[in-house]
C-alpha cells in the first residue's frame, strides 16, 4: 500500500489512542474531540482493511495488527519531532556526540560549555561519560576525550594538555602528613592502572610500598573516597581545583608524576562535519588559554 493513501492525521490519532488505550485521552493530547479521534481511527481501519482496536465495554485493546503498527508509528513520530526540534533560527542544528572521561568533564569541560553554546548555537551537543575505555565506532561517537599516550589504533589524536598526578586526600588526613614517607602508613587508593603509585614514589626517591588499598575504575569515585577519609588518592590535580578551593581535598605534597596527557580523538575514517570542526577549534583554543 502506498504511503500517499494514508492520512497523517489518522496515523497520529491511532498512535495516541494506542498509547493511552483511550480515545478520550488521545483527544485531550491532540486537542480534538473524542469523536474526532474515533472517526480518524475508523477511517484508517477502513483504508487498511483490518481492525486496529477491539472496542471493549471499559476501554480499548489492540488487535494483533494494532500491536504491530504502534511501535513503528511511535518511533517515526519521535524521530520526526526530534528532527523538527533541531531547527532553530532558520538553521538545522547539527548533532555532535562526544564521549569523555568523567574526570575531564566535571573538572575542566563543564564550566566552559556555556561559552561553546554561546559561540556555536547550531551544535546540538550530546555528552557521554566513560572511564577512558571507549569504542568510537561502536558507540557512534564523533569525538572521544581521553587520557593516555595518544596511541589508539585507527584514531587521530590531538594533544590538549598534560595533567600530572599527585596525592590528594581529606584535609584532616593531610594534617598528619609531614613528608612523603608518611604515606607509607596510610591507605593508598588505586586506579586500574597498576603502576601509578610506584612511579610517583620514584619521583620522591622512595621505594614504593606494596599497595593494597581499594581499586577504583573511576577517578571521580576515588576522589570522593578520599574526600570521605577512606585513604589517599593519586589524582590529576588540575581536574580537582574546585575541590581544593572548597577545602574538600588537600594536596599534602607538590610532587607530581606525568603518566599521560588528555587528547581529543576521532576515527581516521570519520569525515569531519561542520559541528566537529567548530568543537575542535573551540576546544583547542580553550586548551591553549588554559
Amino acid at each position: 500500500m502506498s504511503l500517499s493513501h494514508l492520512p497523517l492525521n489518522a496515523l497520529r490519532a491511532f498512535e495516541a489512542a494506542a498509547r493511552h488505550l483511550s480515545f478520550t485521552r488521545a483527544g485531550l493530547e491532540l486537542r480534538v474531540t473524542q469523536a474526532a479521534v474515533s472517526h480518524q481511527v475508523k477511517a484508517l481501519e477502513e483504508i487498511l482493511g483490518v481492525p486496529l482496536f477491539r472496542r471493549l465495554p471499559r476501554g480499548l485493546a489492540l488487535t494483533e495488527e494494532g500491536e504491530a503498527l504502534l511501535p513503528v508509528l511511535t518511533d517515526a513520530f519521535r524521530r520526526i519531532a526530534g528532527t523538527l526540534d533541531r531547527f532553530e533560527g532558520g538553521r538545522l542544528r547539527e548533532v555532535l556526540t562526544i564521549g569523555a572521561v568523567g574526570t575531564f568533564v566535571t573538572g575542566w569541560l563543564l564550566p566552559r560549555l556555556p561559552d561553546f553554546r554561546a559561540a556555536h548555537p547550531f551544535v546540538d551537543l550530546r555528552l557521554m561519560t566513560n572511564n577512558n575505555r571507549v569504542d568510537l565506532a561502536g558507540e557512534g561517537l564523533d569525538f572521544a576525550l581521553r587520557f593516555g599516550d595518544g596511541a589508539w589504533h585507527g584514531t587521530e589524536a590531538t594533544r590538549l594538555f598534560s595533567a600530572p598526578l599527585s596525592p590528594l586526600c581529606a584535609p584532616e588526613l593531610a594534617a598528619r602528613l609531614r613528608q612523603p614517607a608518611d604515606l607509607l602508613r596510610e591507605v593508598l587508593l588505586r586506579s586500574y592502572r597498576v603502576d601509578e603509585w610506584d612511579r610517583w614514589f620514584a619521583t620522591v626517591e622512595l621505594p614504593a610500598p606494596a599497595v593494597r588499598g581499594f581499586v577504583f575504575d573511576s577517578s571521580l569515585t576515588m576522589a570522593e573516597a578520599a574526600v570521605q577519609g577512606v585513604g589517599v588518592a593519586l589524582l590529576p590535580v588540575r581536574m580537582f581545583g574546585r575541590d581544593l578551593r572548597l577545602g574538600r581535598l588537600a594536596q599534602p605534597f607538590p610532587a607530581g608524576v606525568t603518566l599521560g596527557d588528555y587528547w581529543l580523538t576521532r576515527l581516521k575514517s570519520r569525515r569531519e562535519s561542520a559541528a566537529m570542526a567548530a568543537f575542535r577549534d573551540w576546544l583547542l583554543a580553550q586548551a591553549r588559554d588554559a
